[in-house]
């Protein structure tokens, strides 16, 4: 019986019957190491990973491998979805030791937490030139024994190189940073299938929605059609789940047909914004179709009953990557019947040849005007019902904070572009479940909370992510709620997280536990990095409050960002959001009415605004008193005798203040 027993994480739990005598990452693990000076060996991954499956399967239910790890090692097993600092740190050492990364992580170190291997996945015997674990794990204890100090000093040395690393200089943002990464975009662009770079490819909707945003900004036609090409071409491969909605994590060939099957929130958030902006400049009913289908997919399948989200659902079933998704043109038809089960074939390119492993991934890539037969859903909605009971998909059922938030900012979009009061409804439910359960008394947040407990002190992303997210909210609602409480955490992430020597923030608090190194993550892989959020939440709260402290703080991300992304711009899609956001000439607009609440009328013209709106202030003798306290400067503005009076504001400059809405001048 090992010590994850009593965890919550799903992860932990999948392994909590192996017998290696696995401990939570802790004092406890560290304590036995050094009290029998012992190696640790740690392994971190997560519920929904298939390799990370594999491995365990391979090794952590062997009793071989297991029988030497007890032996010789204390092995802690780490979930990098609830503790994302253990993980970005020990994955720096990885990249920067063997030049790549991935899960699951295999780390072997010190009792003092010093690294001296990395690796990912390992072989349970060694094979094709790849070192096995048992082998690994002989040679390591054999060198612990009689050649420590030869076993460490490599480990050391990537360590000391980490920690000596010369953090670049502050930079200025510049347009010529966000052409550079337009540029960089184009080069890597696959002008065929869609996407940037070869196989696999991953989805990363942030550089689309960059893309969109900066070719709305710059009438730049070539630009756009990069992002809508690769929207398109995701929607028609296998990538998007086009029986039950959603997308999966990444394709492993370069035209998006077979996808690595799990599916994950952040993914689908992201996405589902990215189809969203595009539908909102286009007006194309695919991409609101596919940004409705995605958002209904996360209401149906990933929705907690008390209106949270769960973090994602795995690859495998009865431990067959894809098995869930694939179907035979037999199967279809005893479902669908002859003539509908033909039809869907034909369609979605469900062959008795198959494209997976003798099976069919459904498909439109060879439909060009896929889009344009909407009754295609009716068939796979009845394909959905019989597919949910063939087998079943192992969900993680985990509820982050940092995760939940980008859903929360995807879903009042959502609500902005589709006029869909589901969506809002949804969103408020789950903002009130991070504030009772994934709040501290004192304002402060948690990671994760699963089966009745919240845990682990939050991080840089959990703060900046849930801050935006409030602060899309505010705008979508105008409940001053949303604006104090995001002001609130942004002074959370300030006091906790701010480095005030050489600007940014470090990627977990002061006040946490300290590992071997405190990193600042920049770089916006599967999720926006920490800091580029945090360059975007500054600016908008800048905007909104038009407080000098907020105002200050942002100039001072902006370049510190500037500085670590001079070199290649396009791997910092969010700070270019941020970037663009500052660059061009802002509009705040300031609502004052003598009504209790913002008038209907003009609560709909607001509403019909593009997502490019300016920042929008509704002032209001209810809520008066509470804006001015996030937003000190509405106190000069007087409550009209009756009405709505209009306080139009541009780069710095404001027009006269208008009495009805057709008196507004906007930038052209």
């Amino acid at each position: 019986m090992n010590h994850l027993q009593h965890e919550k994480s799903p992860y932990l739990l999948q392994h909590a019957e192996n017998p290696v005598d696995w401990y939570p990452w802790g004092a406890r693990a560290f304590e036995k190491a050094k009290r029998e000076d012992k190696p640790v060996f740690l392994s971190v991954g997560y519920s929904t990973c298939h390799w990370c499956h594999v491995m365990a399967h391979e090794s952590f239910e062997d009793g071989r491998v297991a029988e030497f790890l007890n032996a010789h090692f204390v092995s802690i097993k780490v979930d990098r979805e609830e503790r994302p600092d253990v993980d970005a740190v020990y994955m720096d050492f990885c990249q920067a030791m063997t030049g790549s990364g991935g899960w699951p992580l295999t780390i072997l170190m010190t009792p003092e937490q010093r690294p001296f291997f990395a690796g990912t996945y390992l072989p349970k015997e060694s094979r094709g030139g790849m070192i096995g674990l048992l082998d690994l794990l002989h040679t390591v204890a054999g060198e612990w024994a009689h050649n420590r100090p030869a076993l460490l000093a490599a480990g050391d040395r990537v360590v000391q190189a980490l920690d000596s690393r010369r953090e670049p200089g502050p930079g200025e943002p510049s347009a010529r940073l966000l052409r550079q990464a337009v540029s960089l975009f184009g080069r890597s662009y696959d002008a065929h299938w869609g996407g940037f770079g070869g196989a696999p490819k991953f989805p990363v909707p942030h550089n689309l929605l960059f893309l969109l945003r900066y070719a709305e900004r710059e009438r730049d036609e070539s630009c756009r059609r990069m992002a809508e090409h690769t929207l398109e071409h995701m929607a028609a491969g296998g990538l998007f789940d086009h029986v039950g909605g959603g997308f999966s994590r990444y394709s492993t060939d370069r035209k998006w047909l077979v996808p690595h099957f799990e599916k994950m929130l952040y993914d689908n958030a992201l996405l589902a914004q990215a189809y969203l902006e595009a539908y909102e400049q286009t007006k194309r009913p695919l991409f609101r179709t596919v940004a409705e289908r995605t958002l209904d997919y996360v209401l149906r399948e990933l929705t907690a009953p008390e209106g949270a989200f769960y973090c994602g659902q795995d690859a495998d079933s009865d431990g067959v990557e894809g098995k869930y998704y694939v179907f035979t043109p037999q199967e279809v038809r005893e479902v669908l019947g002859e003539a509908d089960g033909a039809r869907f074939c034909r369609a979605f390119d469900v062959t008795e040849r198959g494209n997976f492993e003798g099976k069919s991934i459904p498909n439109r890539i060879a439909s060009s005007a896929w889009e344009a037969d909407p009754s295609l859903y009716e068939l796979c909605e009845r394909l959905y019902l019989y597919r949910k009971h063939r087998t079943r998909l192992h969900l993680d059922d985990k509820i982050l904070t940092s995760w939940n938030a980008l859903m929360l900012s995807t879903l009042a979009k959502a609500h902005h572009v589709l006029h869909d009061e589901r969506y809002l409804e949804a969103a408020w439910k789950a903002q009130v479940f991070l504030e009772q359960r994934l709040s501290q008394p004192d304002g402060r947040l948690y990671v994760r909370w699963r089966d009745g407990e919240a845990a682990h002190a939050g991080q840089l992303s959990d703060y900046a992510f849930y801050a935006l997210a409030l602060l899309d909210l505010y705008e979508e609602t105008f409940s001053v709620s949303f604006l104090y409480r995001a002001a609130a955490l942004a002074d959370w992430m300030r006091r906790l997280f701010w480095h005030e020597d050489k600007g940014g923030f470090f990627l977990y608090a002061s006040d946490a536990e300290q590992l071997i190194h405190r990193p600042k993550e920049v770089y916006d892989g599967a999720l926006p990095s920490g800091n580029s959020a945090a360059a975007l939440l500054l600016g908008r709260l800048a905007r909104l409050t038009g407080e000098e402290k907020w105002r200050g703080l942002a100039e001072r991300q902006l370049r510190f960002v500037a500085g670590q992304i001079a070199d290649y711009p396009a791997g910092y899609s969010v700070s270019l959001l941020a970037m663009l956001e500052a660059l061009y000439p802002s509009e705040e607009l300031v609502c004052v009415t003598a009504d209790p609440s913002l008038p209907d009328d003009v609560r709909e013209k607001l509403q019909n605004q593009p997502l490019f709106r300016p920042a929008v202030l509704v002032k209001t003798p209810r809520n008066a008193e509470e804006l001015a306290c996030v937003a000190p400067f509405t106190k000069a503005y007087p409550i009209p005798p009756s009405g709505t009076r209009f306080y139009l504001c541009r780069g710095g400059a404001c027009a006269a203040p208008v009495d009805d809405w057709e008196g507004l001048r906007w930038k052209k």
